[in-house]
């Protein structure tokens, strides 16, 4: 029963910023109502608001993940994980726009959820990351001196263009952004040239 109400509860704070809610208007009390319980039952879960939200959005990344899980066992090559990996990332940044919590946090001018967005991603992405440069290092299907360091630089630069408060840009730009990052990730990796394009290609 624990777990149950706590998922109703992220699940409330989910259905609210999926409405386009401002993170900043979205009160304890929202989330009690549109949840169906006491405001005092919250609290016996979560200290705060703030920690609601965090754990809203580590679920969303949680969950952006969930296809390269399912799928990883199936390749053998470092590259194609890594490459089913950013697939899912950005599959969940750009699918199912009218409910997309991390897609609609982007957009929102608010630089502490933008931070919270950024510390989640490298803390949920970046582990899998570092697991797979090493992994490629260790085959030679690419090359990370820093696999752990390298992984946080990685996860946190796609976050980061991917932010609208940073980059507000049109879809030409965000594609030239995207382009330009495949071409740093062919450079620090040491990979064949154009083996990141895929980022710039369009999701089936």
């Amino acid at each position: 029963m624990k777990k149950e109400k706590y998922d109703i509860i992220i699940g409330a704070a989910r259905e609210l910023m999926c409405s386009k809610c401002s993170v900043a208007d979205i009160t304890v009390d929202m989330i009690a109502k549109q949840a169906g319980i006491g405001k005092g039952s919250i609290y016996y879960y979560f200290s705060s608001k703030d920690e609601i939200i965090d754990a809203v959005i580590d679920q969303c990344y949680t969950f952006a993940i969930g296809d390269f899980i399912d799928e990883i066992k199936t390749r053998e090559n470092s590259l194609e994980k890594l490459k089913l990996l950013f697939q899912s990332i950005l599959g969940s940044e750009l699918k199912d726009k009218s409910r997309n919590v991390i897609r609609y946090l982007h957009l929102q001018n608010d630089i502490v959820t933008n931070y919270k967005l950024m510390m989640t991603s490298i803390k949920v992405i970046s582990p899998i990351v570092t697991e797979l440069l090493v992994e490629g290092t260790e085959k030679g299907e690419l090359h990370a001196d820093f696999p752990e360091e390298s992984s946080r630089m990685i996860v946190a630069m796609l976050t980061f263009l991917l932010d609208n408060y940073f980059f507000p840009d049109s879809a030409e730009n965000r594609l030239r952004n995207l382009k330009l990052y495949s071409q740093i990730l062919d450079t620090c990796l040491k990979t064949k040239p154009g083996s990141f394009d895929f980022l710039t290609q369009p999701l089936n």
